[in-house]
């Protein structure tokens, strides 16, 4: 596999030089291809989802297919004009000069995906990688293996080897193919990961995007609507079972709203995934697999041994890998439940007396990829927004904000590093080059040595500079 896996780099490395030379045209025939590919794929695509995540072909719909062919006619729309050179004001240095950014394809690009949104984690990227002209790699996650066999039966069926490949297979697959001197990689996954791949890709000066996680929190004051928070928050939580780098880890609530918030979270819960009194897995994922259940019930039952409250649900069935809809109150912040990225369906729950006690909570921890505030107080919004860090955040609603080209996605530091999406994830696989056309009144002279008769000339440049 590894002598495979450079005879395909080595491919690429020679076509990437052709490929910075395609036009927006030729590119978004490109983006055209996959699109067609992936309508062609559709059922074979929903069937794998379902296999390896339980996903009710609607949810797969929208948080995965459809939100790869929105990424597509995005970039299909504006590629011309994100490929044009950008001009930029001049300076007393390049008075008479045109200044322009190109932006220029990076090269060979690596694009490992995870397995909790197998297909959309992956196409994203690979979408903003063609169109900015670049030759890719994909490695889609083996714990998604259904997935990831789709793809790569599709990308091989679609693509030149030359142009875009997929290697399936385990972590030394991974490690294999960090070993190269990719022009960029482009990483999804956990921050312990994230770690690794950036000290491999620092072996090669390689530049790096990192989306990882961590930990996101809700804070809920008094004056929001409680019944549409707990519905948007047990939504946002409860989606592919939790299993979302976005979703919400934890809240942090005024303590008066806490009984009317479990109240309405428990109504919630009922409405959105219950038929009568039994779950309905047709609409509910199943936990990706044996691993990951165990460690999310061992999450929830230290947390309880710590002193937690099991306020509602916590209900487990090995055999289909589910993990019911739990919801945790008077939650020990020093529990691993509050010091991990939970990534399943159990939702602690903290009190806070004033806004400063919450905004202190979540600066004590690290940056997280995402924050969601719930209040109709404006000064409160504002406040939360200018006294935290996130990747992301979202004012009375969760989510959402990763559905809008128009704004990066992306977090910060320990959350991750750069940012995709729309024009946002075309600079991610771009170099800005910056291009300066001199024209021939170039004051540059002026500046030549000897400098003996020109001493008097820096007070003025003083002023205009």
């Amino acid at each position: 596999m590894e002598q495979q896996i450079k005879s395909v780099f080595d491919l690429q490395q020679k076509h990437k030089f052709d490929l910075r030379k395609t036009d927006a045209k030729t590119r978004i025939g490109k983006l055209r291809l996959l699109k067609q590919a992936l309508e062609k794929a559709e059922e074979e695509i929903f069937a794998a989802l379902e296999k390896d995540l339980r996903k009710n072909r609607f949810e797969s719909a929208i948080t995965e297919l459809y939100f790869t062919y929105v990424e597509i006619d995005f970039a299909i729309k504006k590629l011309k004009a994100w490929m044009s050179p950008k001009s930029v004001d001049r300076t007393m240095s390049n008075l008479f000069a045109s200044n322009k950014i190109y932006y220029e394809p990076k090269g060979i690009c690596l694009i490992i995906a995870p397995w909790n949104y197998p297909l959309q984690l992956m196409m994203s990227p690979l979408v903003s990688a063609i169109a900015a002209g670049n030759c890719a790699i994909l490695k889609p996650s083996e714990l998604s293996g259904a997935t990831s066999g789709v793809i790569s039966k599709l990308i091989t069926a679609t693509f030149d080897l030359k142009e875009v490949a997929c290697f399936e297979g385990d972590a030394n697959v991974s490690t294999a193919l960090l070993k190269l001197p990719f022009d960029h990689i482009f990483f999804t996954g956990s921050t312990t990961i994230g770690k690794v791949v950036m000290e491999a890709a620092a072996k090669n000066l390689t530049s790096v995007t990192l989306e990882l996680g961590g930990k996101s929190p809700a804070i809920v004051d008094g004056t929001c609507d409680i019944k549409k928070a707990a519905e948007k928050i047990a939504w946002g939580k409860l989606v592919n079972a939790g299993q979302t780098c976005i979703a919400p880890d934890y809240v942090l609530i005024e303590e008066n709203r806490l009984n009317d918030f479990v109240e309405h979270y428990k109504a919630a819960v009922q409405k959105l995934f219950f038929e009568g009194v039994e779950i309905n897995k047709n609409d509910y994922a199943k936990i990706i697999n044996n691993k990951q259940f165990k460690r999310l019930n061992k999450l929830k039952e230290d947390a309880i041994a710590d002193g937690a409250v099991l306020a509602f649900g916590g209900e487990t069935d090995e055999k289909s890998l589910t993990l019911m809809p739990t919801l945790l109150t008077s939650v020990n912040e020093k529990s691993a439940i509050m010091q991990e990225e939970i990534f399943g369906p159990v939702l602690p729950v903290i009190t806070f007396k004033n806004l400063e006690e919450a905004i202190d909570l979540v600066n004590s921890k690290n940056k997280p990829l995402a924050l969601y505030i719930f209040s109709a107080n404006k000064q409160h919004q504002h406040k939360i927004i200018n006294e935290t860090s996130a990747g992301g955040t979202c004012v009375n609603d969760v989510l959402v904000h990763i559905s809008n080209p128009n704004l990066p996605f992306g977090g910060v530091n320990s959350s991750g590093v750069g940012s995709c999406h729309g024009f946002f994830g075309f600079k991610t696989f771009s170099h800005e080059r910056s291009v300066v056309f001199q024209s021939k009144l170039g004051l540059t002279k002026m500046i030549y040595p000897p400098y003996g008769k020109k001493m008097g000339l820096l007070k003025w440049l003083k002023k205009l500079m």
